[in-house]
């Protein structure tokens, strides 16, 4: 007999897993799903309900050791992929497939411990797993975010599809397939507390609070003792406006008394405003915009600064703060979202969000402090590479993620003994 962690027989030895796109060779949430797939396949023997793109690799030629169900997707779904990806329309056929594949095997006799609906992310879309008499978790969830109202007026006009978010709520209220999704479910995972607030007031059985990204392991520790000025603030990230890359400009402006400079990775559709906020504010010689570099270099980013500077305020995840962690810096973000949730006041200035103006200002004073005291810098650092080797490795994902398992499994046993008896 199969034993947990914990030295108990584990109840859970077949889980079926759902993920409509899974894909390590991707990005975003397909890259997710394969991540949950290939470690889960480790320790259990797994099912997957997916599809494929055509023209990629599919994922039954990717994970050996999971049983693989993949259809492929319709062909017309990759025209607009920023679209495809909030929508999803290759969801919907996906969901019919999958339900009839699993109320077949079901009637079949095969038996699964577990049903996991891994992804999508997003709140809105309905589970095929609902009503079939599965333990059933979902998630981690999350999106959803709203930006605060004093954000909006720069934000500056939103695609027709973007603002189908707002529809969310009312869905919650309104959507019976919807509804019994999350109502129904053994278990929601939400990726940060914020998502329980989201759900309003539907009733769930269990909610949990369990980050969708993670890091494979820490790095070596890099020795920051000796440097000298300037001290070097590092942004990573698209530029997109509610990554908050401005704040983190406007913030250099409050700080010309200091020996600093900040270097931002990434590109994106802000990236002309944000060059045109250095030059307007005279930070041509102190602010860096690198745009969009390759893995490695990214990485000799981190290495290099001595302090992580993410001022996103509508950031469900926020993957970039946990490699930060992973190289020892300290960190100033927002008090919102998954950055907020996933670290601690010994490795990060948490800040609250209200305005520009506002979290301009608190960036800049939580950077001075951080510059004023290099000791704190470093014991601040120390303490971001012990948080994410204890809280977000894949392996405590995973981990995580079999206990709740089995906990769901005999939660289900449980209540059948009752109701027999």
């Amino acid at each position: 007999m199969a034993h947990n962690e914990h030295g108990r027989p584990a109840r859970v030895a077949h889980v079926l897993l759902v993920a409509p796109a899974c894909d390590g060779h991707d990005v975003g949430e397909s890259w997710l799903a394969h991540q949950w797939a290939a470690r889960l396949s480790e320790r259990f023997h797994v099912t997957l309900l997916s599809t494929y793109k055509r023209g990629h690799v599919p994922p039954s030629r990717q994970l050996p050791r999971t049983r693989v169900v993949e259809w492929a997707e319709p062909p017309v779904v990759h025209r607009a992929e920023r679209l495809n990806s909030l929508l999803q329309p290759a969801y919907a056929p996906f969901y019919v497939r999958a339900r009839r594949y699993v109320r077949h095997r079901l009637t079949a006799g095969e038996r699964f411990d577990v049903a996991h609906q891994v992804t999508p992310v997003a709140l809105r879309y309905p589970s095929p797993l609902v009503g079939l008499g599965l333990p059933v978790v979902v998630g981690p969830v999350g999106g959803s975010l709203e930006s605060p109202p004093a954000f909006a007026r720069e934000e500056g006009g939103t695609p027709w599809y973007q603002r189908l978010r707002r529809l969310d709520r009312s869905r919650f209220r309104h959507d019976p397939l919807l509804r019994a999704t999350f109502e129904t479910a053994d278990c929601v995972v939400g990726v940060a507390p914020y998502v329980r607030e989201i759900l309003g007031d539907l009733t769930l059985r269990r909610f949990e609070a369990l980050g969708d990204v993670a890091v494979q392991e820490v790095r070596p520790a890099v020795d920051r003792s000796g440097r000298r000025d300037p001290v070097r603030l590092l942004f990573v990230g698209r530029l997109v406006r509610t990554k908050g890359a401005r704040e983190a400009i406007r913030a250099l402006s409050r700080l010309r008394d200091l020996p600093v400079h900040l270097d931002v990775v990434g590109d994106g559709n802000d990236r002309a405003a944000c060059a045109e906020l250095v030059h307007d504010l005279g930070l041509d010689d102190r602010v860096t915009l690198h745009g969009a570099v390759p893995r490695a270099d990214v990485d000799r980013f981190y290495e290099r600064a001595d302090v992580f500077l993410f001022p996103s305020y509508r950031e469900p995840g926020g993957a970039v703060v946990l490699e930060a962690m992973a190289y020892g810096l300290p960190l100033v973000v927002c008090d919102r979202g998954g950055p907020g949730a996933n670290v601690s006041d010994a490795c990060a200035v948490r800040l609250p969000v209200r305005s520009p103006d506002q979290l301009a200002d608190d960036a800049a004073g939580a950077v001075r402090r951080l510059v004023a005291d290099p000791g704190l810098r470093l014991r601040m650092g120390a303490a971001a590479r012990e948080h994410v080797a204890a809280h977000h490795l894949w392996s405590r994902r995973v981990d995580r993620m079999a206990d709740l398992y089995e906990q769901v499994a005999a939660e289900r046993a449980r209540t059948r003994t009752r109701a027999a008896g």
